[in-house]
């Protein structure tokens, strides 16, 4: 069995939910972990969390709507925190490739959202893109214990890699792995420790090899976990059981 580890089921419009996580249980892909990524969305994650058996939900706030994280949200963010199947707190991060929110801004809010997961004892799910520096720098001013965060869709080079590993933290990697190009994660992928690492679709994005460019679906996360095993030249029923026990270890989910 695998667990897509970061999906936003509330961004599949006009998709039937219970089809689409029947599909995934048919490919083997037991639990999903939906996650959001503003106020609204972390409510539906909330929802979807209550209304599926296999479904858990991480709230937060993305860096695009860093400006929204004032104490009203926080507050907000608290409650839904607390709710039964909320595993983490995320999608919360920076984003230094659109710098849709200024970026002083965006620190302040990943900072004030970490500072939230470590007083609910809550692990965080972080986005990270072309902000790697700042990220790490913000992780230890906030002082994320190891195993307490993920770099979700890791973007980075090996010697990030390193880094984050040092640190005793997790990356996520989805379908650009099948991608043709996929050269730099591929090293990454290598030198991954396997109890490092998770799996995600992102859906509806991302897609991987031969549905590229189509929305994604979590019945095709095998697709990403048997790329995985290819490259690191093990089976897949071995990417299978490390990546579970990683999901119980982190999310304190017991599947």
């Amino acid at each position: 069995m695998l667990v897509d580890t970061h999906i936003h089921l509330d961004l599949y419009k006009d998709t039937d939910i219970s089809e689409l996580i029947e599909e995934a249980q048919k490919n083997g892909v037991g639990f999903l972990i939906d996650v959001g990524i503003d106020i609204s969305s972390s409510h539906l994650a909330v929802d979807f969390a209550e209304k599926y058996a296999n479904v858990y939900a991480v709230v937060g706030v993305h860096p695009h709507e860093a400006k929204s994280v004032d104490k009203k949200a926080l507050k907000e963010l608290k409650m839904l925190a607390c709710k039964p199947k909320v595993v983490a707190i995320g999608e919360i991060g920076l984003d230094y490739y659109r710098n849709l929110s200024p970026r002083d801004v965006q620190k302040k809010a990943f900072l004030r959202q970490l500072n939230l997961a470590k007083g609910l004892d809550l692990p965080v799910v972080v986005h990270d893109r072309d902000a790697h520096e700042d990220v790490v720098k913000i992780l230890k001013e906030a002082s994320v214990s190891p195993g307490r965060a993920l770099i979700h869709c890791f973007s980075g080079d090996t010697d990030f890699l390193n880094e984050i590993i040092n640190m005793g933290y997790y990356i996520s990697i989805g379908g650009p792995v099948t991608f043709k190009n996929a050269k730099k994660t591929v090293e990454v992928i290598r030198a991954v420790p396997l109890e490092r690492l998770f799996l995600e679709t992102d859906g509806p994005y991302l897609a991987p090899h031969p549905h590229r460019g189509k929305i994604n679906r979590p019945a095709w996360l095998p697709l990403i976990a048997q790329k995985i095993a290819d490259i690191k030249g093990i089976s897949l029923a071995e990417v299978e059981k490390v990546t579970i026990e990683n999901v119980l270890r982190f999310f304190g989910i017991g599947v």
